[in-house]
């Protein structure tokens, strides 16, 4: 977006809904990819009863501000808990469905 002459201030980006932390587990692995390209990313994990977890939209957050963006919008909507509203394959592979449906995101420049 600076490559087009957009000013830093003048962007936002937005965080949408995703998954939170509390339903987000991982395994060891993914973790690993993680720390082995930033030690720093450890911070973005929690254990909680012998299983781990992962902040995805802190994480993304993080991103963002390195990018020296600074208008951060987060939509703090979990697409695991609401049924009714999100689709999610966690959820849905959690149920034991054979179907999560789709999310679509239209992203646009002007």
């Amino acid at each position: 977006m600076v490559k087009k002459g957009c000013s830093l201030k003048n962007i936002t980006a937005a965080i949408g809904p995703s998954i939170s932390i509390k339903n987000y587990e991982v395994k060891d692995d993914f973790m690993k990819k993680f720390l082995k390209k930033d030690k720093k990313s450890l911070k973005y994990f929690k254990i909680d009863n012998n299983k781990l977890y992962f902040d995805l939209s802190q994480y993304v957050y993080s991103q963002i501000l390195q990018n020296k963006i600074r208008n951060i919008d987060i939509i703090k909507l979990d697409t695991f808990d609401i049924k009714n509203k999100f689709f999610s394959a966690r959820r849905a592979l959690s149920l034991k469905q054979n179907d999560y449906g789709r999310n679509i995101s239209i992203i646009m420049l002007n």
